[in-house]
C-alpha cells in the first residue's frame, strides 16, 4: 500500500536538523524501543507552498529515513515526531511504542499507517466469544494455551515461537468459534479471511492482497491472521490448472508464512474440511495439524444444556434421548438445526414450552433435507 503524505515544494533548501524536545540525555535510565508505529498527521498550522503529495513506496527506505534522524529519541505513545530534513516540521502521531516511554535505537523497528489503512480494515473483528463456550476439542486447547503465552510474553520463546497452524475438520465443529474466543481472550486484532475473498479479478491482485493482510496484521501486532477455507487458494498440484492464479498465490502465501518478510507477533492460523487437497508446499509450512472431531455423548449433552440456558421458551425436554438422537452431528447442527428449528416450531405453534415433540419435528426435517442431497444425482 502506498502512504501518503504532504510534500513541499522547497525541494533545494538546505535545513538545519534541531533537536526535538522529547530527546534524552545518555545517562537518563530508558530502555530502547523495539517497535514504534506512527501515523502521519500533518502541519500544526497551514501556508501556501505546498502543491500536491509525496508517495513513500518503500516503507523500508522510510523506515531507514525515520530511524537516522529520530534516533536517541524518547516516544511514548500519543505524543509526536516532526520530520526535520524533507519535509519539515511535518507531524507523526505516535500511535504505538513497545515499550512505551522508550528510546529510538538502530535496531528499533518503525511502522507507518495512514488513515487509508484503518478504514480498510473491515476484516478485523471483535467477537464475544469465550474459551469457556468451547466444548470439547482438547488439542486445540492445548495448542490455544501456547499462543496465549508467547503473545503474551513473546521474549521467553525467541526463535521457537508459533507462527502457523492448520485446523481441519467436519464443518461446525468449532475451528472458528476457537480462534473468535482467543483474540477475544488476548485482547488482540482478529483478521478473519475467507480465502475466496484473496483471490484476484486479475492477475496480481491474489498476491497484492495476501501481501496487504500480513502487512496490516504487523501493523497491529501482537495480531492473528485466521484464514477460512484454505484450500481455496491453495489447491494440491494437481488442481492448479482449474486456475490460472493459483501458482501465484500459493508462492505469495508461502513468502508470507516463511517469514521472508518479516511479521513479528503474528499467527497465522488456518482450516481446512479436507487438508490432503492442500497443496503440499502450503501444508508443509505448519508446524502443526490439528483435527476438530464431532462431539462424543458428553460433548453433546453439554452442547445442549449450555444452548438452552439461552433459550427464550420454557422447555420440558429428555436430554439424554437428545443426545442419542443427535449421534453424528457437529455442534453447529445440533443449535442450528436442532435446537433453533425446535424453538422456531414451537413459537409458529403458539406453544409455550419446547417439548419432544418440536425436536422431533427437527430431526425429522433433518432426515429429509439429507435425503434430498443423497439422491440429487442420482
Amino acid at each position: 500500500m502506498e502512504v501518503i503524505i504532504l510534500k513541499s515544494d522547497n525541494k533545494f533548501i538546505e535545513h538545519k536538523t534541531n533537536p526535538q524536545k522529547h530527546s534524552v540525555n545518555d545517562n537518563e535510565n530508558h530502555e530502547y524501543a523495539e517497535l514504534i508505529v506512527v501515523k502521519p498527521i500533518g502541519y500544526p498550522f497551514e501556508f501556501n507552498i505546498l502543491d500536491g503529495e509525496l508517495k513513500i513506496t518503500n516503507s523500508t527506505l522510510f523506515e531507514e529515513y525515520a530511524r537516522e534522524q529520530w534516533l536517541g529519541l524518547l516516544v511514548r505513545e500519543s505524543a509526536y515526531l516532526f520530520d526535520q530534513k524533507i519535509i519539515p516540521d511535518y507531524g507523526f502521531e505516535i500511535i504505538t511504542a513497545k515499550p512505551d516511554n522508550s528510546i529510538i535505537s538502530e535496531k528499533t523497528r518503525i511502522k507507518i499507517i495512514t488513515d487509508e489503512m484503518d478504514s480498510n480494515d473491515n476484516d478485523k473483528i471483535k467477537s464475544n466469544v469465550l474459551l469457556s463456550d468451547i466444548v470439547g476439542q482438547n488439542n486445540a486447547k492445548l495448542k490455544i494455551k501456547v499462543i496465549m503465552k508467547y503473545l503474551e510474553d513473546p521474549e521467553i520463546f525467541g526463535s521457537w515461537a508459533p507462527k502457523n497452524i492448520l485446523f481441519y475438520g467436519v464443518p461446525g465443529t468449532g475451528k472458528t468459534m476457537l480462534v473468535k474466543a482467543l483474540a477475544n481472550e488476548l485482547n488482540v486484532p482478529l483478521y478473519l479471511i475467507k480465502a475466496t475473498s484473496l483471490i484476484g479479478e486479475h492477475v496480481g491482485d491474489g498476491s497484492s492482497k495476501i501481501h496487504e493482510l500480513f502487512k496490516k496484521a504487523s501493523v497491529n501486532s501482537p495480531s492473528i491472521i485466521f484464514i477460512d477455507e484454505i484450500d481455496a487458494i491453495a489447491l494440491h498440484r494437481e488442481y492448479q490448472s482449474l486456475r490460472g492464479d493459483v501458482s501465484e498465490v500459493v508462492n505469495s502465501l508461502l513468502t508470507e508464512m516463511d517469514g521472508i518478510i518479516e511479521n513479528e507477533n503474528v499467527i497465522t492460523i488456518a482450516a481446512t474440511n479436507n487438508p490432503t487437497s492442500l497443496d503440499y508446499a502450503i501444508r508443509s509450512r505448519f508446524e502443526e495439524e490439528i483435527e476438530f472431531k464431532l462431539p462424543d455423548d458428553n460433548e453433546r449433552l453439554l452442547i445442549i444444556e449450555k444452548n438452552l440456558q439461552t433459550m427464550p421458551l420454557d422447555y420440558d425436554l429428555n436430554l439424554e434421548k437428545i443426545v442419542m438422537l443427535t449421534k453424528g452431528l457437529s455442534g453447529r447442527d445440533i443449535r442450528e438445526k436442532i435446537l433453533k428449528t425446535s424453538l422456531h416450531n414451537a413459537i409458529s405453534n403458539d406453544c409455550d414450552l419446547i417439548t419432544m415433540d418440536n425436536i422431533d419435528y427437527a430431526l425429522k426435517s433433518i432426515k429429509t433435507k439429507n435425503k434430498d442431497v443423497k439422491g440429487m444425482f442420482e
